[in-house]
C-alpha cells in the first residue's frame, strides 16, 4: 500500500506545492485535521482564488460518506486531474451518469469522487499496487493544471 507519507512527499517534491496539514491551534476547523491539502503556490500563501489540486482526508465529511473513511488506516486521494484524465479512467465526462456505478469505498481503484465527481474530481481510497503508478500520473497532472492556471492568472495581473 502507499502510504499518506509517501503520497505527501510525493507531491511535496512538485514545485511550487504549497502543503497545508490543519493540526489543533492553528486556527483551521476541527473537521480538517488530520487531512492534506496541496496548492500550487510558488510564493508560498494560499491562493485565494483557487481550490488545492489534490486532498488527502482520513474522515468521512457531511454528505461524503461514501467512501466509508470511517474504517481503520482509511484514507482518500482526491485529485483535480481535467476533464481529459476524468473521462480516460472513467469512461464518461464529469456531468454525465457513469454506465456502471463503482462502490466509492473499494480500495486501491481510481473512481469518480463521490462528491465532486461532477466537476471533474477523481479519487482513490488506500491506494496501492494497482493505483500506485495511476495515483503519481493524476497528481503530475493536477500540479501541471494548476501551475497552468497560477500562469495564466499571473500573466494577465501583470500586464
Amino acid at each position: 500500500m502507499t502510504t499518506m507519507d509517501e503520497i505527501i512527499s510525493f507531491v511535496d517534491g512538485l514545485d511550487g506545492v504549497l502543503t497545508i496539514r490543519p493540526a489543533p491551534g492553528d486556527g483551521s476547523p476541527e473537521i480538517s485535521w488530520g487531512d492534506t491539502f496541496f496548492h500550487y503556490a510558488p510564493d508560498g500563501v494560499v491562493p485565494a482564488a483557487a481550490q488545492p489540486f489534490a486532498t488527502i482526508v482520513t474522515k468521512d465529511y457531511p454528505g461524503d460518506e461514501a467512501s466509508r473513511l470511517d474504517r481503520a488506516d482509511a484514507f482518500r486521494v482526491s485529485i483535480a486531474a481535467g476533464k481529459e484524465a476524468f473521462v480516460r479512467w472513467t469512461g464518461h465526462a464529469p456531468r454525465e451518469p457513469a454506465a456502471t456505478e463503482v462502490d466509492p469505498s473499494t480500495p486501491d481503484t481510481v473512481i469518480a469522487h463521490p462528491a465532486y465527481g461532477a466537476v471533474g474530481w477523481l479519487a482513490v481510497v488506500n491506494p496501492g499496487e494497482r493505483t500506485e503508478a495511476a495515483t503519481r500520473e493524476l497528481l503530475r497532472a493536477a500540479h501541471h493544471l494548476a501551475r497552468s492556471r497560477h500562469e495564466r492568472r499571473t500573466e494577465s495581473t501583470t500586464r
